[in-house]
């Protein structure tokens, strides 16, 4: 029984459990104005961050207004360069932005506003791309409907719709034939 306590003890001391360092309410905001700083944040992620730092629920709530006052954190921004970035970089359509944003408890009003940040045109070329590029990656697969089947799988897996999705590997097949 020593034995296990010791080997807990030891775990928690390498993990820096065992003196975690409770911060006060300014240095605190400081580091959330950073946290903040640095890049666009979700209330509840800065929440969560604040908690860390050791605060209770009203330190937490007063440190959030004192955040929003001042501008450092604005939900609909972060909806909007939310929605961008990750259209932009990692393809993903409206359907995974919208979970991902719920997930991070945005409100419906800045989802819907985050995704018409994305131009319509440049989503459904994208769609229209990736159709195509994964597409011809499976240029080794004989059977059409097992071709078709992978391919469609992918595009919703990336969070397209499923109309715009059959749409575009209606109009892929066309090409390609």
């Amino acid at each position: 029984m020593l034995l296990t306590r010791c080997a807990l003890s030891a775990a928690m001391l390498y993990l820096g459990m065992a003196f975690k360092k409770y911060l006060g309410k300014e240095q605190a905001l400081q580091k959330a104005k950073h946290y903040c700083g640095y890049q666009e944040r979700s209330h509840s992620e800065v929440k969560e961050k604040l908690y860390s730092f050791g605060l209770y629920k009203q330190q937490v709530e007063e440190c959030l207004s004192q955040l929003i006052e001042e501008n450092y954190l604005n939900e609909q921004r972060f909806a909007e360069q939310f929605a961008g970035g990750k259209f932009r970089m990692k393809h993903w359509g409206r359907v995974k932005i919208k979970y991902e944003l719920q997930q991070k408890q945005v409100s419906d009003y800045c989802i819907k506003k985050g995704l018409k940040q994305i131009p319509e045109t440049d989503y459904l070329a994208t769609l229209k791309k990736l159709a195509e590029e994964k597409w011809n990656s499976l240029k080794g697969e004989q059977n059409l409907f097992i071709k078709l089947r992978k391919t469609q799988d992918y595009l919703l897996q990336k969070g397209y719709e499923y109309e715009l999705v059959k749409q575009a590997l209606q109009s892929t097949q066309q090409d390609k034939s």
